[in-house]
Parts: structure tokens; sequence; C-alpha cells
């Protein structure tokens, strides 16, 4: 059984779909692609696909991750290429490498977002990030299925700027100068989401956007301590992968004695 791992992106009006709504996009991909999927065992068999830490619906994302099991093995780009053309547009499988390593959820401890704040002027949104990294705790509410529950969103919050860049890769760009925040959140429990650290924003500085803010995950992956750096969680399959030997290194090696 071969397992290859999979980025692929959400964007434009694909972030609105959930991840149900992906889960039967990709199935559908699969079967179009003809890819020799391997299959769960008892009365209902089902695609052996393994999703890790999907965005929460309504944020784009340049950073999904998922692996799938086959019974054949095929080349991971040619497949990539495969799948990416049987999906809609939006939804773009940007990055393929054969599961060399084990542990890939394990790799996902830290995301990081961006957040198109329309309506905000920049000097607004710098004092409101001012105030909400000089706090020691900043703690919102929010309303979960065992009822309202009480968390700080700054011990989650590794890095958090206002940045000024126009050329931003977030969702529903205008021409107009706005606000854009970019931060390294910590995969935490309880989770802490973007809209929590809007709302920390709110507590600490009054800042309320006028418009819901678009938000794209840029990246996620293992966050290095000593760099601030969220790191890509796909790079140790490929310095995993078998070197291929020189061509004439095989030759001499395979006329050499016995």
């Amino acid at each position: 059984m071969q397992r290859i791992r999979l980025r692929y992106t959400k964007r434009g009006r694909l972030r609105f779909t959930s991840h149900r709504d992906f889960q039967r996009a990709f199935e559908r991909a699969l079967r179009r692609a003809e890819v020799p999927m391997a299959y769960s065992a008892g009365f209902t068999p089902h695609p052996k696909v393994s999703y890790a830490n999907a965005a929460p619906t309504g944020t784009g994302s340049e950073a999904e991750y998922l692996e799938i099991a086959l019974t054949e093995a095929r080349d991971p780009e040619r497949l990539r290429l495969l799948l990416d053309e049987s999906l809609p547009t939006g939804l773009d499988v940007v990055d393929a490498v054969e599961a060399r390593t084990s542990g890939l959820a394990d790799r996902l401890t830290a995301s990081v977002w961006e957040l198109r704040l329309d309506g905000v002027e920049p000097a607004e949104a710098e004092a409101a990030v001012a105030a909400f990294n000089a706090a020691p705790a900043v703690e919102v509410q929010r309303r979960t299925k065992n009822g309202v529950r009480t968390f700080d969103t700054r011990s989650a919050v590794a890095h958090l700027e206002s940045v000024t860049t126009h050329g931003s890769p977030a969702d529903r760009p205008t021409d107009r100068p706005c606000a854009i925040l970019r931060l390294v959140v910590r995969h935490v429990t309880p989770a802490v989401r973007p809209d929590d650290v809007l709302s920390g924003l709110r507590a600490v500085a009054d800042l309320a956007p006028p418009v819901p803010a678009a938000v794209t995950r840029l990246a996620q992956g293992l966050f290095d301590e000593e760099t601030g750096a969220v790191t890509d969680p796909l790079a140790p399959d490929r310095e995993a992968e078998a070197p291929v030997p020189h061509p004439a290194a095989a030759s001499a090696a395979a006329k050499a004695p016995a």
C-alpha cells in the first residue's frame, strides 16, 4: 500500500465550503481521476482518506493537508495534476509527496493567518496589536455545544503584527488601504481561532471592523520555538526520499565482481 500526502487550497468563494462539502468533492475527484484507492473493511467501505486540521468554514487557506492510501503505486506529481484537474477552481491541489515518515498530524502544531480588516485604518490596527501583545492574558468567551466557555487567547498567539503589504493573498482584496494583520497561532486545546483573536482585540482595544474580516491561512506546520517559524510539514517526507543512484555509479556497481 502506498500513502500520498497532499496540500490543497480553499480560495475565493470556495472558502465558504464546509469540510463535509470538500470531502464529497474530493471523493468525486478521486473517482474521476481513477485513483486506485484503498478502502476500509466492513459493511460500508469508504476510501482511506485522512484529513488533518481543516480550516473553519468561511476562511480561505493556502495550506490544507490530507493523506490517501493507494493499492497501486503512483507518481505523486502525476497524481496531483489529475486530482487538481478533477476539482473545481479554488480547491487546488498544489503539492504532493509520498509518505515516508509517520505523524503528519503531529507536525501541524501552529498556523500562520492573515486577516484583512476592510474599513479599519492601519494606525488603529497597530494600536490594537500593541495593546494585545502587551497584555499578560486576553480572555474571551465562545459558545460551544457544552455552553459558554471562557479561555485565554493571548497564550496561544506566538506572534501578532500589523503589516502594510498590498500584495496580500487574502480573499476580497480591494484597492483601498486597509489594515492587514499577520499572526502565528499555536494549535492548543481549546483551539484558538482567528475570530477569537479578533474578539480579544475588541476586548483590549475596542477594535471592531465594520465588515467581517477576510481570513486566510497562509501556512501550517511544526512551530519552531527558537525562530518563531512555522515549517513545511511535508519536508521530512521529501528528505526521506531514497537517493537516485548516478548512472555511472550504477553501471560500475553492476560490473563489479561478486
